[in-house]
């Protein structure tokens, strides 16, 4: 099968440089963000056998786990991460008010896009909620670097968006 339906010419896989994130329910991307952690889930192995089995065990699937998916961005004025950070605690709400569980979950999406800046692949992120949230990094009067923050996102399962369709990449033409 061609890696590619739509583009037949193309040979190239993705780069993984163009990216949006978002919160389901907004069309607006979060701003800054310049890096995401690969989504990886584990799959325990259950090993058993039957007492007339050889002395060889058999595997099955067990409980599958999702690991945190971390997000990277410069600092800016937007405060949607810090904001959604102080929904698990927030030191200033006061005592036996320090979270509101209400809605610390959210839905994310991850667009990946070609090089012409079209949809390519979306997937979902399911039921985040902030575990580890950095505001600055290290400050360096002698660095010559952006300030960084990260969002730690643990969460309940991902998956690929199987209705994004494969975009039909514009063709160029030499204009000599």
């Amino acid at each position: 099968m061609a890696q590619f339906t739509v583009n037949a010419q193309r040979f190239d896989p993705y780069k993984n440089f163009k990216f949006l994130v978002k919160f389901v329910g907004s069309n607006m991307p979060v701003a800054g963000v310049s890096k995401v952690s690969a989504f990886k889930r584990t799959t325990e192995v259950v090993k058993h056998r039957d007492g007339g089995d050889p002395s060889s065990s058999r595997k099955s699937p067990g409980r599958t786990e999702f690991e945190a998916i971390t997000l990277e961005r410069g600092v800016t004025h937007d405060k949607d991460f810090e904001q959604w950070a102080n929904k698990v605690w927030d030191f200033q709400a006061g005592l036996g008010a320090e979270s509101s569980l209400k809605d610390f979950r959210k839905d994310i999406i991850i667009e990946v896009l070609n090089e012409a800046g079209q949809l390519a692949i979306r997937y979902y992120a399911y039921r985040c909620w902030v575990s580890e949230f950095q505001a600055l990094p290290d400050l360096d009067a002698n660095a010559n670097a952006v300030a960084i923050q990260h969002i730690k996102l643990e969460n309940e399962g991902w998956k690929r968006d199987p209705e994004t369709p494969e975009p039909s990449e514009p063709s160029f033409t030499d204009p000599s």
